[in-house]
């Protein structure tokens, strides 16, 4: 990250978003907003003395899940690129009841900048990698019988990393998050919300069975005398070497359990699972300190709007759809526009990196070229037949139809008239607008009525 952001061919532009995409494959004008940081990053040197100093300082980290606090100026996370705090507006006193501004008082560079606005800037591209990532399965919202919101010792594996980590809330030793105990015993549960027609997503996350058994292998590694229960449906190892690391896990001591958990109900200060074991056909309760919760990857929030926004497809999940799963997998409908990462489907980070350097290669593949090689079955529009009803416009899913106004000499004069015209560039020859044209104004190159008519003729002597 430090490198990217030193590089001196790479603007890096962060706390912001895209508002809006136009334009197609090498001539993009894509607008993003720039949220108001209320911190000058020209002048500011990442010292942390406004941090130090701020008053509000019990808020609910959002990178460590609500798991640690923060003040109310702070960084995204510890190791964010540019290293530099920014202003939470809606929690800071001096921006939402005009008091404190304690630090704009201790700023050594006067950084502090209250009266920052949200900016909109547009740059001209001619490629975009989509790399919008993932978000988590909202378990709570399916799983009840869990015990969501009761019991706050029950986390998601993404909780655990956090807890797990050197960098977070406990400095990275495993404690509970209701009394900051430490657990002898931690349950593990797979497939939540994964390949649950009924509940959840029908796919396999394929990600969770190795992340489990990393968890699984932490807690005998770092609580001594502990236990830790895996509850599945299948272990899925296909990586490389990933078979060597999930047996690794059941050589220190990891139980492996074959069955759903069906609930979860508090006894004492434990938690009680009551379950199966598939493989004996009996019946089983587990009593555990903590649960931990391998969800379901699903697409990043808002994600499904950015790709109407651009203008390409997604499957029934939600997840971006590739132009071809074997043949064009890093590319998209919309030409020009690539993917990388989990923004096309659940992923590792080694299948992630894989397809970035694949989505890279193909940016500068296409820069490397002097002309663009297009698809030459393509739609043309009939001008002299066409109403300019602007019905094609919708119809085709690459946005490559669109309006204009034409002038043309009529018997009193020079008459402006609205016809389409199709973008070569965007065009993929589907033929869509073709029957949807009433005018009979649109034909696929290749495939005129006439040229259809010639062969069933052709066929027919």
């Amino acid at each position: 990250m430090v490198a990217v952001a030193q590089h001196p061919n790479i603007e890096l532009i962060t706390y912001a978003e895209v508002t809006e995409v136009s334009g197609y494959i090498g001539n993009f004008d894509v607008t993003i907003k720039k949220k108001a940081k209320y911190v000058d990053w020209d002048l500011c040197t990442g010292c942390g003395t406004c941090i130090e100093k701020c008053p509000t300082k019990k808020l609910k980290d959002e990178f460590d899940l609500g798991l640690g606090l923060r003040p109310a100026i702070h960084k995204v996370y510890p190791q964010a690129v540019p290293g530099k705090p920014y202003i939470d507006a809606l929690n800071c006193l001096k921006l939402s009841k005009d008091k404190c501004g304690i630090c704009e008082k201790v700023c050594p560079t006067d950084a502090i900048k209250f009266d920052d606005q949200d900016e909109y800037v547009t740059e001209e591209v001619g490629a975009i990698v989509m790399a919008t990532g993932y978000d988590l399965f909202k378990w709570e919202e399916a799983y009840g019988e869990y015990g969501y919101g009761k019991y706050p010792d029950v986390i998601t594996s993404l909780h655990f990393e956090r807890l797990v980590s050197a960098g977070g809330p406990t400095g990275g030793k495993i404690k509970r998050p209701s009394d900051g105990k430490e657990p002898k015993n931690v349950a593990f549960i797979k497939c939540v919300g994964s390949r649950d027609d009924t509940k959840g997503k029908s796919y396999c996350s394929r990600a969770c069975c190795m992340y489990t058994a990393k968890h699984a292998y932490q807690v005998k590694d770092k609580i001594e005398d502990s236990e830790a229960y895996v509850f599945y449906m299948d272990v899925r190892t296909a990586g490389k070497n990933y078979e060597e690391f999930y047996q690794r896990s059941l050589n220190a001591g990891a139980k492996y359990i074959r069955g759903r958990v069906s609930k979860i109900y508090p006894r004492g200060d434990k938690l009680v699972l009551k379950t199966e074991d598939t493989l004996l056909s009996m019946p089983l309760e587990v009593e555990v300190d903590m649960v931990v919760l391998a969800t379901a990857m699903v697409p990043g929030e808002d994600s499904i709007d950015l790709a109407k926004t651009i203008g390409f497809s997604v499957d029934k999940d939600g997840f971006y759809q590739e132009a071809h799963p074997k043949l064009q997998p890093v590319e998209t409908f919309a030409a020009g526009v690539f993917l990388a990462g989990c923004c096309q489907g659940p992923k590792d980070i080694p299948d992630t990196v894989a397809q970035a350097s694949a989505a890279a290669v193909k940016v500068c593949g296409m820069f490397s070229k002097t002309e663009l090689a297009t698809e030459p079955m393509v739609s043309e529009v009939d001008i002299s037949k066409c109403s300019g009803c602007g019905f094609c416009v919708p119809i085709c899913p690459y946005n490559a139809i669109s309006l204009k106004e034409i002038q043309e000499r009529g018997h009193h004069g020079p008459l402006t008239r609205t016809v389409a015209e199709v973008n070569s560039s965007l065009c993929q020859g589907c033929g869509a607008c073709v029957p949807a044209c009433r005018t009979m104004a649109l034909n696929l190159k290749g495939f005129t009525d006439e040229q259809l008519v010639s062969e069933v003729d052709a066929l027919c002597l």
